[in-house]
C-alpha cells in the first residue's frame, strides 16, 4: 500500500507539473542526442538520486508519534472504556476503507460496488487519511507495475526504515513522477465518488480523522477534550504503522509460496494486524483477487469478509478471484516451495512484467478468461 500523509491540492499541482516536464522531456532530449552523440555517450551514467527532506513531515510524524504514546498511556490509565471502544471501532472501520475501498475496489478493481457501498468506504477511507482514494490509487498502481525499481515510491531495496515511512519524509524518485504519469487513472476520474472526495477532501479529511472522532466521546460520556484528542492521535498513527507494514515487513520477510524472485512475503502477523492484506506474495502475483489472498476463511481476512457480507445483500458484485488449478500451476512454477511442491528451477522476473490489477492492458489473455467471477451483476 501507499498511503500519503501530506498529500494536498499543492504537492498535487507540482507533482502534475513534474508530470508535464517529464512527459515533455524526452523529445528534447532526443534532438540534442542527434546534435551530440558523443556527448550523450560521456554522460550515459545517471546522476546519484539525493534525498530531500520534508521537514513539515517529519515534525508532523514526531509529534504524531509522540501524541500517540501519550494517547496510548491515557487509554490505559485515566480514559474511559467507551472512548476505548470508540477508538478501537473507528481505527477497524477506517481500515476496512483502505484496504477493502481504496485498495481492492479501487486501485486493483478486483469487483464492483454499488453507489452506497462506494460512499460507505469514501467516507471510512477518508477517515483513515492516507490521502484522497485518486492519488492513493496512483501511487499503490505505481508500486505494483515498478516493484523494487526507483519507480516505486516505497522501494524496499532502500531498507525497511524507508519503505515503512522514510519514503514519505523525503521527495519522490523523478521515476515515481515520472513513470507514474504512464499508468491509466482514467476509471477513476470517471468516478463521481472519487472526484467528489478529491474535490472536497481538505474539508472532509480533518472532520471525519480528527473533529468527529474527538467530538463523539466528549459529547455522549463526556469525556475529557484532551483524553479524546490524543486517542485519536493514537488511533491514527497506529493505522498508519499497521498499513505501513505492508510495505516493510511484508515485502522483507515472510514466505514466497507463489513467486520467489519478487520481495513481497506472505507473512501471518502482517495479514492479521492488516486486515488480511498480509498475504503480499500471493496479491503481487495475482493483484485482481478481490480476497488479496489464497484463503479459504477469514480468520486473517476481515476485509474479504466484509466485501462477502454485502455481496450477501447485492451491493458488492462481480468478485473476481483466481482458480485453484491457476494458482497451483504458478506456484509450482515460480513458488519457492514452501506450500507447493516446485515443478521448474529456470525463472526470471521483471517488472515490466508486472500489471496493477484488473484493468492494466499488459495483464495476460490468459489470465483474463480463466478468472473466476462470483456473484454477477446485470
Amino acid at each position: 500500500m501507499a498511503p500519503n500523509l501530506f498529500g494536498t491540492s499543492a504537492t498535487l499541482f507540482l507533482e502534475a507539473t513534474q508530470q508535464d516536464v517529464s512527459q515533455n522531456k524526452p523529445s528534447s532530449e532526443k534532438s540534442a542526442a542527434q546534435k551530440l552523440p558523443s556527448l550523450q555517450k560521456t554522460q550515459s551514467v545517471k546522476p546519484k538520486y539525493q534525498w530531500k527532506i520534508v521537514w513539515r513531515n517529519v515534525i508532523a510524524f514526531v509529534y504524531l508519534h509522540l501524541g500517540a504514546l501519550y494517547g496510548l498511556y491515557l487509554l490505559i490509565t485515566v480514559a474511559k472504556w467507551s472512548t476505548t471502544i470508540w477508538t478501537v471501532s473507528i481505527g477497524a472501520l477506517a481500515a476496512i476503507g483502505v484496504t477493502g475501498g481504496a485498495h481492492r475496489l479501487w486501485a486493483h478493481r478486483s469487483y464492483k460496488a454499488k453507489w452506497p457501498l462506494r460512499v460507505i468506504l469514501m467516507i471510512l477511507q477518508t477517515t483513515a487519511f492516507q490521502n484522497h482514494i485518486y492519488e492513493w490509487v496512483r501511487d499503490h498502481r505505481v508500486h505494483h507495475k515498478f516493484t523494487d525499481t526507483d519507480a516505486d515510491p516505497h522501494n524496499a531495496q532502500r531498507g525497511f526504515f524507508f519503505s515503512h515511512m522514510g519514503w514519505l519524509l523525503v521527495r519522490k524518485h523523478p521515476d515515481v513522477i515520472r513513470k507514474g504519469a504512464t499508468i491509466d487513472m482514467s476509471d477513476l476520474e470517471k468516478d463521481p465518488v472519487v472526484v467528489w472526495q478529491r474535490r472536497l477532501y481538505i474539508v472532509l479529511m480533518p472532520l471525519c480523522c480528527f473533529l468527529i472522532p474527538t467530538w463523539v466521546p466528549c459529547y455522549f460520556w463526556n469525556e475529557k477534550p484532551m483524553y479524546a484528542w490524543y486517542a485519536s492521535l493514537m488511533r491514527y498513527t497506529l493505522s498508519l504503522n499497521l498499513t505501513w507494514l505492508v510495505n516493510s515487513a511484508a515485502h522483507i520477510y515472510g514466505m514466497k509460496p507463489y513467486d520467489n524472485t519478487i520481495s513481497p512475503t506472505d507473512s501471518y502477523s502482517v495479514g492479521i494486524t492488516a486486515f488480511g492484506e498480509g498475504w503480499h506474495n500471493y496479491h503481487h502475483v495475482f493483484p485482481w483477487d478481490y480476497k488479496a489472498a489464497e484463503l479459504g476463511n477469514y480468520r486473517t481476512n476481515f476485509t474479504t469478509a466484509f466485501i462477502d457480507m454485502f455481496a450477501k445483500i447485492g451491493w458488492a458484485y462481480d468478485l473476481k478471484t483466481v482458480a485453484t488449478n491457476i494458482v497451483k500451476k504458478r506456484a509450482a512454477r515460480t513458488g519457492d516451495g514452501t506450500k507447493y511442491e516446485r515443478t521448474a528451477d529456470a525463472h526470471h522476473h521483471s517488472h515490466e512484467n508486472a500489471i496493477w490489477g484488473w484493468g492494466d492492458t499488459d495483464m495476460p489473455a490468459e489470465d483474463i478468461q480463466k478468472v473466476e467471477i462470483f456473484n454477477k451483476g446485470d
